[in-house]
């Protein structure tokens, strides 16, 4: 039996998966911790990454694979001296001390407009070129000592080949690479620093069945970022609708054309089988439920069960759950507001409260996508990922709320598409081919109930979101169009 690796390197864990190189089926896994980051400083060294998936992939057994590839967490900056050495710590998506430099760069452009026009997204804290600006603004001693500038799995995938390579999936996410044109805009980073060679910093962006190199036996596929290995492992059609409940929120689609949303909520990625994946992130998630169940002592299964025993609308209580800033809308410096308390509040209400926000702050994302253009079809399901995929809360409030039955796939998807592109390199199989062979996207379905009234739920939310983050700001008339909110 052939064996393939796929491997997901993600804030909080690598998760690593075995599989059939043929039939995709699971023939082991494991998973090992990171070190625990929390914004506005989040960051991590790269060699905690390796050495969890050395770890993993212990736990995962010891047989030898044919074929591996590694997705990790999008964004995050990892710069390397001329020994190819880390110069800093990594700076991570949801470090968000690069938000001035974000808006800045923004600005340089004349607004949101020309950036998506360039490179399918706008700057956000979250992406690469307004991590390396904070480089140049706060550090620049590292800044100059600057020889390749890589991602997450592009520095795992240089640490097991020696070459420095991405796919254009991840290399979407950057900010200096074009879905559309399916290449490099160093011309954008010579907006951070014009004196620098940018176009020998960056790696080589190699096609989805492309071969990065062949170690021990085993072949070396491009990798690529989460959401884009999370959307090959359920197999996302064009117009189906993906909700992934992780450290952040995001909700995707598969697009055979190229997305520039003018008003930059909209993210144009690349995905990484040849086609487009334009997504809307939030920052806001998992975390949000650890922090409500900490306040409530309470384990995850407990706080699970609380909320489920809440009614729907929480009794009035309100989350708004911009606890770490927030990405959509672009408000990095944001705090969360609990609206509605009352003196007989109770433990279930303030669970329930807490799910209910984070589903109505994805929901809010969904219909962002919408107002840009995208084609969606989230009437026909949606498929939940990420660690909130397990929660029967999250599983149940989004049903309801959006109206919509829920799929939950079995597996790490981001492992899984890990895995799906593995095989599609070593069988030279387009990778969309491989996922609808294997059946990825199977898994148990959620019903909505009909006696919920998503539309008061949303409204309430709305309702407050909008009294303390929107109306303050359109009172004082905002300095750049990225303040603008998503939606409006």
């Amino acid at each position: 039996m052939a064996l393939v690796l796929g491997v997901d390197s993600s804030t909080q864990s690598t998760k690593v998966e075995m599989r059939d190189a043929d039939s995709g089926e699971l023939i082991g896994s494991g998973r090992a911790p990171h070190p625990s980051t929390s914004p506005p400083r989040s960051e991590q060294n790269p060699e905690a990454w390796r050495e969890a998936l050395v770890e993993a992939r212990q736990q995962a057994g010891s047989i030898a694979v044919v074929a591996m590839a590694i997705a990790a967490q999008q964004h995050g900056l990892v710069a390397l001296d001329r020994d190819g050495q880390v110069i800093r710590p990594a700076k991570l998506w949801n470090d968000t001390e690069s938000a001035p430099d974000a808006q800045w760069l923004v600005e340089q452009l004349g607004g949101p407009e020309a950036w998506t026009e360039a490179c399918g997204s706008m700057p956000v804290s979250s992406l690469t070129i307004s991590k390396l600006s904070w480089l140049h603004r706060c550090e620049p001693e590292h800044f100059d000592r600057i020889a390749q500038v890589l991602l997450p799995h592009d520095w795992l995938t240089y640490r097991m080949s020696g070459r420095f390579t991405t796919d254009r999936g991840d290399a979407s996410g950057t900010g200096y690479w074009s879905p559309a044109e399916g290449r490099w805009r160093p011309d954008l980073l010579d907006v951070v620093d014009d004196t620098k060679d940018w176009a020998s910093c960056l790696p080589e962006v190699l096609g989805p069945t492309d071969t990065v190199r062949e170690r021990e036996g085993a072949v070396i596929a491009p990798g690529t970022g989460d959401n884009m290995a999370a959307a090959l492992g359920v197999a996302l059609e064009p117009g189906q609708v993906a909700m992934s409940i992780g450290t952040s929120g995001t909700v995707s689609t598969v697009s055979e054309q190229p997305v520039a949303d003018p008003k930059g909520y909209v993210a144009g990625f690349a995905d990484a089988s040849g086609r487009f994946l334009p997504l809307v992130c939030t920052l806001n998630a998992t975390k949000v439920v650890q922090a409500f169940a900490r306040v409530l002592g309470a384990d995850l299964n407990e706080f699970d069960r609380l909320a489920l025993a809440a009614p729907p609308g929480a009794g009035g209580l309100v989350l708004v759950p911009y606890l770490d800033g927030e990405r959509t809308p672009n408000l990095p410096g944001a705090t969360g507001t609990l609206g509605g308390l009352r003196g007989d509040v109770t433990a279930e209400q303030v669970a329930r409260a807490a799910v209910e926000g984070v589903v109505c702050g994805l929901l809010d994302a969904l219909d962002a996508l919408r107002v840009s253009g995208v084609r969606v079809r989230a009437g026909d399901g949606i498929v939940l990922l990420g660690g909130g995929a397990r929660s029967h809360a999250f599983q149940r409030v989004l049903a309801d709320l959006s109206r919509a039955p829920v799929t939950v796939p079995r597996g790490e998807p981001v492992a899984t598409g890990a895995c799906v592109q593995a095989a599609s390199v070593l069988h030279q199989t387009p990778p969309q081919e491989v996922a609808s062979a294997w059946e990825v996207g199977a898994g148990h379905a959620v019903e909505p109930s009909e006696d919920v009234d998503a539309r008061a739920v949303r409204a309430a939310y709305a309702e407050v979101r909008h009294r303390d983050y929107i109306a303050p700001r359109r009172s004082n008339p905002p300095e750049t169009p990225d303040e603008e909110d998503a939606g409006e």
